[in-house]
């Protein structure tokens, strides 16, 4: 008999270190879980606000160089790839020529269904971007890696400046520039980077639109 209560108790403490290890194996699993959850939120919210600029496809204008994916519903001879041109036009059947350099995909669906819909009616158009490469930011004077840049989304001055490595050893932060052609003249926007690091006038850090140039001096 004391065997057996000797035995019986063994096992019942067993049982309840069993218990007590599964529930804090549980324990530790749901805290591993919620940290990483907690720190993929971060990281998430700080890659937003420090890219700025929209990610969302449907806010993308179309520029010259790009690679457009432009097909029909039901049409096989009207899917194809098609090259931007530099005066920002591209060519499709029955469409003829189109002016797509400015306009989101969704504005060229709607352009381009409307011109071939006498030959089809109730045309279900899809245009897609394949290939960016009009989009091109230049950053000229004392950055440490100074040239041309080609990227595959919006970006503002300050990350311009990041990408062409960084503002260099002698230069003027109170002058920045950003020379942009627009209607045919030329149109300078103003920075101040010691101002923006410390948080202030922030709205100068302005998207910058394709072809601008970013003057550090």
């Amino acid at each position: 008999m004391l065997f057996n209560g000797l035995s019986l108790g063994l096992r019942t403490n067993q049982y309840l270190l069993v218990r007590q290890k599964r529930h804090f194996i549980g324990s530790l699993t749901t805290f591993s879980f919620i940290a990483t959850f907690l720190l993929f939120s971060l990281v998430a919210s700080a890659d937003e606000k420090f890219t700025g600029a929209s990610t969302n496809p449907d806010d993308y204008r179309v520029g010259p160089e790009d690679v457009l994916f432009i097909s029909v519903w039901k049409e096989e001879e009207l899917q194809r790839e098609v090259l931007v041109r530099p005066d920002g036009g591209v060519s499709f059947p029955l469409a003829g020529d189109v002016q797509v350099a400015g306009k989101t995909p969704a504005e060229v669906e709607q352009e381009i269904a409307a011109r071939i819909q006498k030959y089809i009616p109730e045309a279900v158009v899809s245009v897609s971007v394949k290939k960016v490469s009009g989009y091109t930011i230049f950053v000229s004077g004392k950055v440490k890696q100074p040239g041309k840049f080609v990227v595959g989304r919006y970006m503002d001055v300050l990350q311009a400046i990041a990408l062409a490595g960084g503002l260099g050893t002698f230069a003027d932060e109170d002058s920045i520039k950003v020379i942009r052609r627009q209607n045919g003249k030329q149109v300078i926007h103003k920075f101040n980077y010691k101002e923006v690091k410390l948080g202030k006038n922030l709205d100068q850090n302005i998207i910058l639109k394709s072809g601008d140039v970013v003057v550090v001096p």
